[in-house]
């Protein structure tokens, strides 16, 4: 007779709490978001609203409990233990069990991507929703490992917490993606009216850097740039030429933290015409210039 599997230990609480609609991932050192379920869920009365992460994956590996599920118009039930990817851009929104434990993190969908640049197959698997459901086993014991180390390491704040962050994280994914192979798999479709921003958003991941026009972007779509901004608008709360300027910044500020790079090679680089305009724009839209914000990331990763 198998021995009945340990009741798993609730993760130690995160003190930090973030809006829905928005996680801070701006400092090098916070390159995902990490909280236990019962965090945000017990804060609420255990029910989430309905929200989205744009340009944010979010994984969660519930263990105990269980949740009903809303996602993208799908109400789905969620037996523990079960683990769901979150897209970016989903609608999602849960009712918990009391009992529930469990892990989740949110990572820029962005910087998972540049991991995953020599297998772009594979991360195009990660642009759609789906639950798994899991048994008992090794994939389950593995996934609980790593969403507890990736707890600690997002806690203890050590040297290289970065790259151990977005080393875990990428075991995360994969593991995911490997087992939807072999798990009791519900796939979550976007909704009709969410698929040219989808398709928008694509289209920036791809050509962000060649400086094109929101009206080339519009032709490509085969749309307006004024319907394509009304349908960002309405579905991310920003214009599409601001979804633009967003991911570039997002760029910019990896290329300051994590490279050498000097200015001028990163204004050309994001397809600038100079290094005085990039200046401004990104002043403009973190609140430093790229020199200070660079210093400001020395200083964080000596302090």
């Amino acid at each position: 007779m198998l021995a009945p599997r340990p009741r798993p230990r609730r993760p130690a609480a995160t003190t930090l709490l973030v809006s829905f609609r928005e996680v801070r991932h701006d400092q090098a050192d916070d390159c995902l978001h990490y909280e236990s379920v019962s965090v945000r869920a017990q804060a609420n009365g255990w029910t989430i609203p309905a929200h989205r992460h744009e340009g944010l994956h979010q994984f969660q590996l519930l263990l105990s409990g269980g949740a009903q599920a809303r996602i993208d118009g799908q109400d789905l039930s969620m037996p523990a233990p079960a683990l769901l990817m979150v897209a970016p851009g989903t609608v999602h929104g849960f009712r918990y069990r009391p009992d529930s434990i469990g892990h989740q993190f949110t990572i820029p969908s962005a910087s998972l991507e540049s991991h995953w640049r020599s297998s772009p197959g594979l991360y195009r698997h990660l642009g759609s929703s789906a639950l798994l459901v899991l048994q008992p086993g090794a994939t389950l014991a593995r996934l609980e490992a790593l969403f507890s180390e990736l707890s600690g390491e997002f806690s203890a704040r050590r040297t290289g917490r970065s790259i151990a962050l977005h080393g875990l994280a990428n075991q995360i994914a994969l593991l995911y993606l490997r087992h939807r192979d072999e798990a009791s798999v519900t796939p979550i479709q976007p909704s009709r009216r969410d698929q040219l921003v989808a398709r928008y958003r694509d289209l920036i991941e791809q050509h962000f850097r060649d400086n094109a026009s929101l009206e080339t972007y519009a032709r490509r779509l085969h749309v307006s740039s004024d319907h394509l901004t009304r349908a960002c608008r309405l579905h991310t709360g920003q214009g599409a030429l601001a979804l633009l300027q967003a991911r570039r910044m997002l760029e910019a500020r990896r290329l300051l933290a994590y490279t050498p790079m000097r200015i001028e090679q990163i204004a050309d680089r994001l397809g600038y015409a100079d290094a005085a305009y990039f200046s401004r724009s990104f002043s403009r839209a973190v609140g430093l210039s790229p020199s200070r914000y660079r210093a400001s990331i020395d200083h964080r990763s000596t302090a």
